[in-house]
């Protein structure tokens, strides 16, 4: 009995055998991923290489049911991931089970200065999109901020390339360690809303090299980013999404990008630019090339049946095809096939957390004379709480990364759930900015509409604040068009909805006031010497209200830092001041007297590499916040910095030190800052350039060493005439500061 039991488990082994060894390679989860590429494309048809380069729906694309290659499901990001709209239309499909966590903008997430938080933040919002079954977030962003007016720039982190650079790479390495690609957007130089379709942005390679492209060089170079999404705007003369330049040239040549350009919804322009020198998957084009919006076009895209025919004609042949179909592969074996995938999660307790933890360490203490805050509840304080925002949804509206979230909490009701029994909270509205509560089908279900005029509302807030003990007003921008949203840019740095006239009111009819400013941008603020505590708020997401209870009760020392100046006026800013913005002036006044908009339009980046904190240092402008700045309740000292060497060596390294130690009565955290300073250089340089930070934390008196270690790259400036990175030896600075106008200490060293 146990020989023929052994007989025929042989003869059932040598039966399975043939079929074992037959195995597709591509099936094969222990191959390495190029020979599963190799082996999938060398079975696909044409046409099916030319299925998978394109989208079927609004936000997928086919896969090979022959061969049992999946579908790719993209999702928008980059705070959360977006609900679910039908499968033609960007109407929401109804489900209920598609609501998220809405973690802060990445203006918030910059302002931490923490990179310990960026990969929480990645890690976190890549489970939610693992959970959901989706390949691809649409996320991060980090385009430059050049213009306070850009509606985008609350998707973005901020005016420094080094910051940006140090913050998107833990992000994009949380994501994608859950098996979700990072598409890290949108390259290059998309810095304004204003004619995005149509701006051609004409700016010098150090500008190019040194401010707009190192945030993307160290999201694909060190994050390792699945992939990227070119921007709709041009870039010598050639649209993005078709542009040799940057896509050949710059990130497939210089950087060795392995990944897969995706294009941004209608960014495609042309069959035969795309073929030869744009994106390998073609989303949302939505027409056939002769009408607009046209439905179920997918297979008229460009990259579609026009592609198809034009290799039948024998315009093309199939390398290209092979060359995007490969890639789109590779990303396949990466996410939608990659073996022991978890689960995900979606809305945890985790989740809620890290949105909060993430929040408060982005909120930033601007100004806090007479050490108005934190609001001391051991007093029993009566507490005004003024405004629209600190009622109003701020997770629905401003584009693409409009969202369905599970909660959110608002401002007033943060701050009542914090305060409790141990004070009393008042409201009262103050102005009427955007009634509305809806965008693509999601409905925040709040009731803005309001009969009473301006001066009635404003009569009753000053009225209010009379007899309070603290008056917090919650106001700033909103995600409608023209403030903080996708598609349109602001008008004017000012805040909207006569805000800075009840602001002053306020002032006047208290001395404990804190202004709460929610947005993603600067803006200006002509009360400023009035109020004595103003706090930046940014869009924290679902836990909005609780952080800033958090921050404003000092249950927690606020530590978040400017990712970008605040400046006095827009003739403070390189771009109004030297630039170009939204466009040519002689280009604008044409279109307007032949009423129409012309295919293209010219904005020269005539400020060159000084944007920002650079430009204030060039021409010795005096921001209202510097960039890097932020309060705590505490204080820090510095001990004078040294190096460890006084004269570097070309290949060589050296060490910045320094002491920090709180001096205050309370726990808190310091950003500290190092400068780069060349004292003499071939080519014009900026007066400094942050090039390290460190946020530390330490109790009341307690000490700690920070460290920074400088390179040859920290030293080095584009040289555009020779096309390379140069360090050139000369006298050099090291400055520490608390922001890019607070320098605490400053030590030399040389580089030889």
């Amino acid at each position: 009995m146990k020989r023929k039991t052994l007989i025929l488990g042989l003869l059932s082994i040598l039966c399975a055998w043939p079929a074992a060894a037959q195995r597709p390679v591509y099936q094969d989860p222990s191959q390495p991923i190029e020979k599963r590429v190799d082996d999938a494309l060398s079975r696909m048809t044409t046409a099916e290489k030319i299925g998978i380069i394109h989208a079927q729906s609004k936000f997928s694309s086919a896969g090979v049911p022959r061969l049992g290659l999946p579908e790719l499901w993209m999702t928008d990001g980059p705070h959360g991931i977006r609900p679910e709209v039908l499968w033609d239309e960007w109407d929401q499909a109804g489900w209920s089970n598609d609501s998220c966590t809405a973690f802060p903008a990445l203006t918030c997430l910059a302002a931490t200065w923490n990179p310990e938080m960026s990969a929480l933040y990645g890690r976190s919002i890549g489970e939610e999109a693992l959970y959901r079954g989706k390949d691809v977030l649409l996320g991060p962003g980090v385009n430059i901020y050049r213009t306070p007016l850009n509606g985008r720039n609350f998707e973005y982190m901020g005016e420094d390339p080094y910051l940006a650079s140090r913050m998107v790479v833990p992000y994009v390495k949380g994501v994608q360690q859950n098996g979700v690609a990072a598409c890290v957007k949108h390259f290059a130089l998309n810095n304004q809303e204003a004619f995005r379709h149509q701006y051609n942005a004409r700016l010098d390679d150090r500008a190019l090299y040194e401010i707009y492209l190192p945030a993307f060089r160290a999201a694909v170079v060190e994050g390792e980013a699945w992939s990227i999404m070119p921007a709709y705007n041009l870039y010598g003369r050639e649209h993005l999404a078709e542009s040799k330049r940057l896509l050949g040239d710059v990130l497939r040549d210089e950087w060795k990008f392995d990944g897969v350009t995706i294009s941004d919804w209608g960014a495609v322009h042309s069959t035969r630019r795309t073929v030869t020198q744009g994106v390998d998957m073609e989303f949302g084009t939505a027409t056939d090339g002769l009408s607009a919006g046209t439905k179920n076009a997918y297979d008229s895209y460009y990259l579609a049946q026009p592609y198809l025919k034009l290799i039948n004609e024998g315009v093309f042949g199939t390398k290209e095809l092979d060359e995007k179909a490969r890639r789109v592969l590779r990303l396949m074996f990466r996410t939608a096939l990659k073996p022991d995938k978890p689960m995900g999660s979606m809305n945890s307790p985790e989740h809620s957390k890290a949105a909060h933890d993430i929040a408060v360490q982005g909120i930033v203490l601007l100004k806090n004379d007479r050490a108005v805050l934190p609001i001391d509840l051991g007093k029993r304080p009566t507490i005004l709480v003024v405004g629209e925002n600190a009622i109003k949804m701020m997770t629905v509206g401003g584009g693409s990364s409009s969202l369905k979230a599970r909660y959110e909490i608002s401002p007033l009701d943060g701050l009542k759930a914090r305060v409790g029994t141990r004070g009393t909270v008042n409201y009262v509205r103050g102005y009427v900015g955007d009634v509305g509560g809806s965008y693509n089908g999601v409905s925040s279900g709040q009731d803005l509409n309001e009969s009473r005029t301006p001066e009635q509302l404003r009569t009753e807030a000053v009225e209010a604040a009379a007899k309070a003990d603290y008056v917090v007003f919650v106001g700033g921008l909103n995600k409608s068009d023209h403030q903080d949203c996708e598609g349109a840019d602001r008008l004017a740095l000012g805040l909207p909805y006569g805000q800075d006239e009840l602001i002053a009111a306020l002032a006047k009819a208290n001395p404990n006031l804190v202004v709460v400013n929610i947005s993603g941008n600067a803006v200006a603020m002509p009360w400023v010497k009035e109020v004595p505590a103003i706090v930046q708020g940014w869009y924290l997401g679902s836990e909005t209200g609780h952080a800033l209870a958090t921050v404003l009760t000092g249950d927690v020392d606020p530590s978040g830092r400017l990712p970008f100046t605040f400046p006095v006026s827009l003739n403070d800013v390189g771009a109004h001041r030297l630039g170009e913005y939204p466009g040519n002036a002689a280009q604008l006044e044409a279109m307007k007297q032949a009423g129409h908009q012309a295919d293209t339009i010219d904005v020269r980046y005539n400020e060159g590499i000084f944007v920002g904190y650079r430009f204030a240092d060039k021409e010795r402008v005096a921001p209202l916040f510097p960039f890097g700045h932020g309060l705590t309740y505490t204080t820090f000292g510095y001990s004078k910095p040294t190096v460890d060497k006084a004269v570097m060596t070309a290949d060589g390294t050296l060490d910045v030190s320094l002491t920090v130690t709180n001096t205050g009565k309370r726990a808190g955290e310091e950003v500290v800052q190092l400068y780069i300073s060349d004292k003499k250089s071939s080519l014009p340089r900026p007066v400094k350039e942050l090039k390290g930070f460190r946020k530390v934390r330490l109790a009341p008196g307690e000490s700690k060493e920070v460290r920074f270690t400088v390179d040859r790259e920290a030293l080095s400036y584009f040289d555009d005439r020779a096309h390379q990175w140069v360090a050139e030896p000369g006298e050099f600075e090291a400055l520490i500061g608390a922001s890019a106008t607070d320098i605490r200490g400053k030590v030399k060293f040389s580089l030889r």
